[in-house]
């Protein structure tokens, strides 16, 4: 690691799982000399989980390279707008615009487009169908550990996916894109169009949604990147 490398690395993991999938891509970050932390955002609501990210940055000693997973990318979308964030790390995740939400952006999805297998809300919460799950969210996870996800699944609120943003840090950050083209929940058309309007650097991976989980060491790689490269700005 070099002198002006960013050392401070926060992780937001999306909609239906926790913090957990992401101890690939700490191990890997840990082990090259990096600081990181890992949010549990309890993901009801997105203005409660861009506090709970606060909270988090706020710990770090010194300047952060910010880091979401699928719906994490909202939260750091607003999250990011911390004065110790030096950039934005999009891991197959939503990178709205003012005035966007989750919910907006999967309004429409384009004809042919893989739907994710949601199920109607329960008492204002999301979940996948358990049998679904792991071939949308997991493909390329080991089966075993795909299963666990789908058994262990965070109840998604809907307020979470409503949540609007009120200023996108990537107007003002450098940002990255990890785009994952097997991907069966945000559709890779959809994350290049994303990537592209937050003038991301994109790197482009042959994996699924939960690549996170499944290439650690590729998303470790573009994090390091970004931790150079939000140096250098």
């Amino acid at each position: 690691m070099s002198q002006t490398e960013i050392k401070n690395v926060v992780l937001v993991h999306g909609g239906f799982v926790d913090g957990s999938g992401w101890e690939g891509v700490y191990k890997i970050l840990k082990k090259d000399g990096y600081t990181v932390a890992v949010v549990q955002n309890p993901t009801v609501s997105l203005g409660d989980d861009v506090a709970t990210t606060k909270r988090t940055i706020a710990n770090q000693n010194g300047p952060v390279i910010l880091v979401g997973h699928s719906y994490g990318g909202a939260v750091i979308t607003e999250a990011g707008n911390d004065p110790k964030v030096a950039g934005l790390v999009y891991v197959a995740a939503f990178a709205p615009d003012k005035g966007e939400s989750v919910s907006s952006l999967i309004a429409n999805p384009p004809p042919g487009a893989p739907v994710p297998p949601i199920l109607p809300p329960q008492d204002g919460y999301l979940f996948l169908d358990k049998a679904k799950s792991p071939a949308s969210f997991a493909g390329d996870v080991e089966p075993d550990t795909a299963a666990f996800m789908a058994d262990s699944q965070v109840p998604w609120g809907m307020e979470a996916l409503n949540g609007t943003i009120s200023q996108p840090a990537w107007k003002t950050k450098p940002s990255w894109y990890l785009l994952t083209t097997e991907d069966r929940m945000i559709p890779p058309d959809a994350q290049r169009t994303m990537s592209k309007r937050a003038g991301s650097t994109v790197v482009e991976v042959n994996g699924s949604h939960a690549v996170y989980v499944s290439q650690p060491q590729a998303v470790a790689s573009l994090i390091q990147k970004a931790a150079q490269g939000g140096a250098a700005k």
